[in-house]
């Protein structure tokens, strides 16, 4: 009796470690199922917000009244900006202190966003005031805005003036 109970009690637990393994299988391939989804739906999540932030770009900023000012400075100076101010008809819009990698760019070349917003078509004036280590120097520019987005370059230190504008 006890030999037939030890061999009941055996097949037993050989049918239950194999309802185990077939069910850890069962788990895993659920988990690796789960994870799949959840990489999708991570994969959708970023490729909504993507477009969102597209959407907002478009809605904030539509291209028939957009404006975009952008700084570059005249090649081979040593000026140091400390920073920057813009005013449109009189509204501060913008105000950036620089960086030394900030101004190192500049110096080598490159041209930096300064900002981008709206105005209304017609006539419009921008106030640009520059400082830096020894100087402030404001300057203004008229411009007229039209349908369409309107680019305005700012080039510092060119033609012996700090501030130079430039329409695009």
């Amino acid at each position: 009796m006890l030999a037939i109970f030890k061999g009941g009690a055996l097949a037993f637990l050989l049918l239950v470690s194999q309802l185990a393994s077939a069910a850890d299988e069962v788990s895993r391939e659920k988990i690796k199922g789960l994870d799949e989804q959840v990489q999708d739906i991570k994969q959708d999540v970023l490729a909504i917000s993507t477009e969102l932030l597209q959407l907002e770009e478009k809605l904030i900023y539509p291209s028939n009244t957009q404006v975009s000012v952008f700084v570059s400075m005249a090649a081979d100076k040593d000026q140091r900006v400390d920073s920057m101010a813009i005013r449109v008809d009189g509204e501060d819009v913008m105000h950036h202190v620089y960086t030394h990698k900030e101004l190192e760019a500049l110096q080598e070349g490159g041209v930096q966003r300064l900002y981008t917003g709206n105005v209304r078509a017609g006539e419009h004036q921008i106030e640009v005031t520059v400082t830096g280590k020894d100087f402030q120097e404001t300057a203004s520019h008229a411009f007229t805005k039209e349908q369409g987005p309107r680019l305005l370059e700012i080039t510092l230190f060119e033609s012996g003036n700090t501030i130079n504008f430039k329409d695009r």
